[in-house]
């Protein structure tokens, strides 16, 4: 049954693959080796489980899709207002390497451009340099769930090209806003950039923030919710740059992307999803990356305004009413994430039965994407050698006239009546 939702991002892949546009990150050297048809999408449900498609095994320099995970670092090691009095809130309207501050504070406009991500480095508690990576480092593969190894060639080529951002570092320690020796800070903040991830660490990462702070995956709390919605909030409004307005509007998820090409997307409450493709725009965003991401946004309806549906979206039932014939009630509004987690679910559990009644008879509202992966349903389970029946009295999923109508119940008794004449048939 997960081969619905597989079938889904192995399409919204292929319905991109074949975009050339864009460029490599050249202004630093060695990303501009890198091959440019490199192409992967993760999506890491709320409970850990991951979807792969395209070249999701890929590992890639995270460069800028660190900021929001440094400032999160930051909140949760000294506080909100200690990381206020040193970094903004406030979308810059400038490029991610523009060498200002705020005209009024002196301080980095947000922490997702470069001035406020390297005041954000400085602000991670460390007796040494090493000593703040090593913090930094374990944050970022806590989230990830696993070690992330440091691109050595990377970090040698951002800190001997690095002018922009020592340019940035001393006019910082010019309004006393770095706490350490600027080169020192920069040198962490090249090493962070440096770390090495692939698209299913950053759908990790993003499911993460989306469940308050806990990894899904290994179980352990990262940090706590208060941090995560604060760095939630500014990826929203900050995180694609100067093209955030476009990316809220039209996507609808707390975002940030880096030039490496990685773009990490969090939906909060629900999932995570890393998307990878080198060739950026000319705000440095993935020019893939964005695409997939609007497409997954547009197709799946995982914009964020309509979380507080889907929030009330959820299995009410499971039962088995005899040998082998299992019924699953839903009710509230469906949405993928809900429908992936019914499909999945009958999948971990289609050795118990060999029938399965789905009733979607109170059911509110579901959209295009749950209802093609529930009307999936039957004929995954009859190629699995079982059999699916379907209670809609009221067309949520299979609407009147349509040619599957004929396989639609209007009661649960009407289901379960059919299901033991096919288990009596067999």
């Amino acid at each position: 049954m997960a081969d619905l939702v597989q079938s889904y991002l192995d399409r919204i892949v292929a319905e991109h693959a074949a975009t050339a546009e864009g460029a490599l990150a050249d202004y630093i050297p060695e990303l501009a080796g890198v091959d440019p048809r490199g192409f992967g999408l993760s999506l890491s449900s709320g409970d850990g489980y991951v979807y792969e498609t395209g070249d999701a095994d890929i590992e890639f320099t995270i460069q800028s899709v660190s900021k929001p995970f440094t400032y999160a670092l930051a909140l949760d090691q000294i506080g909100e207002a200690a990381v206020d009095a040193r970094i903004g809130v406030e979308p810059s309207g400038e490029a991610f390497n523009e060498i200002s501050v705020d005209d009024v504070t002196k301080v980095p406009k947000n922490p997702m451009i470069n001035a406020g991500a390297i005041a954000a480095v400085s602000l991670i508690p460390g007796a040494s340099p090493d000593a703040r990576f090593a913090l930094i480092r374990d944050f970022y593969s806590a989230c990830a769930g696993r070690q992330l190894p440091l691109d050595e060639a990377v970090y040698r080529s951002e800190k001997a090209t690095g002018s922009r951002n020592r340019a940035i570092a001393y006019m910082l320690d010019s309004f006393d806003v770095l706490d350490g020796d600027p080169d020192e800070i920069l040198d962490v903040y090249y090493r962070q950039c440096s770390l090495r991830v692939t698209s299913t660490d950053l759908a990790r990462m993003g499911a993460t923030l989306a469940r308050a702070g806990v990894n899904p995956f290994t179980g352990r709390r990262v940090t706590n919710a208060a941090v995560v919605r604060r760095t939630l909030s500014v990826m929203l409004t900050c995180g694609m740059y100067d093209a955030a307005g476009d990316w809220v509007s039209a996507v609808g998820m707390p975002a940030k992307s880096g030039v490496g090409g990685g773009i990490v997307a969090v939906l909060p409450g629900q999932l995570g999803i890393g998307v990878y493709s080198p060739l950026l725009d000319a705000k440095g965003n993935s020019v893939r990356g964005v695409a997939v991401c609007r497409s997954l946004s547009a197709q799946l309806g995982l914009h964020f305004l309509s979380v507080p549906l889907q929030a009330r979206s959820t299995l009410r039932a499971s039962y088995d009413v005899r040998d082998g014939v299992r019924v699953y009630e839903i009710h509230g509004d469906l949405l993928f994430a809900g429908a992936e987690q019914v499909l999945r679910m009958a999948r971990q559990q289609s050795g118990e039965f060999s029938a399965a009644i789905l009733d979607v008879s109170r059911v509110d509202d579901i959209n295009g994407a749950a209802r093609t992966m529930l009307a999936g349903l039957g004929a995954m389970l009859q190629a699995a050698g079982k059999r699916g029946f379907l209670v809609d009295p009221d067309g949520a999923v299979v609407s009147p006239g349509s040619p599957a109508q004929a396989v639609t119940f209007t009661t649960v008794d009407d289901a379960v009546a059919a299901a033991e004449a096919w288990l009596f048939g067999r």
